[in-house]
């Protein structure tokens, strides 16, 4: 329910712009809500959402070089390495070289740092699975189909990496 809105279906005409712009404005702010949730602690880390981002897919990708979390992450080289110096200097992630060529880096959390990554994703985890909870299994079959219809194809490769 949407303030004093019921959920309503979708209208047979779900192409129109005015359900299409529906969607953008449900997608925005569903997911500034979902991130919200683990804000108040990030600040008084002194960390920001970019970290928990890259806690998240060390955690769920362990040991991938930082060329595999540049494209899950889809984020430059650069900006994800002041964000990983970062981590990797207060003991949350550690990097190592790679088994068979010493320049490529790989990375894994540490004790606190996948202590801070499960704490960061129970935040997130009872807000979505509360949603998740009031929408119905249909409903949430339904909107995995579209975000992953959303997905690139070249993106796809990356997400099932993750399964």
């Amino acid at each position: 329910m949407l303030g004093n809105m019921p959920h309503t279906a979708a209208s047979a005409l779900f192409l129109r712009e005015a359900e299409l712009r529906r969607g953008i404005e449900l997608l925005a702010f569903g997911h500034a809500a979902l991130l919200r949730a683990g804000d108040a602690r990030l600040a008084e880390l002194g960390l920001g959402r970019a970290h928990a981002r890259a806690l998240y897919f060390i955690a769920r990708a362990p040991d991938a070089t930082v060329t595999h979390l540049l494209g899950l992450l889809g984020v430059t080289k650069q900006s994800f390495g002041r964000v990983l110096n970062e981590l990797v200097a207060r003991g949350l992630v550690e990097s190592r070289p790679g088994p068979r060529d010493r320049r490529e880096r790989r990375l894994r959390l540490t004790e606190p740092g996948r202590a801070l990554e499960t704490e960061l994703f129970e935040l997130i985890r009872a807000r979505l699975a509360s949603a998740y909870a009031a929408a119905g299994q249909g409903a949430v079959g339904g909107f995995w189909a579209v975000l992953e219809e959303l997905v690139p194809p070249e993106q796809k490769r990356l997400l099932a990496s993750l399964e």
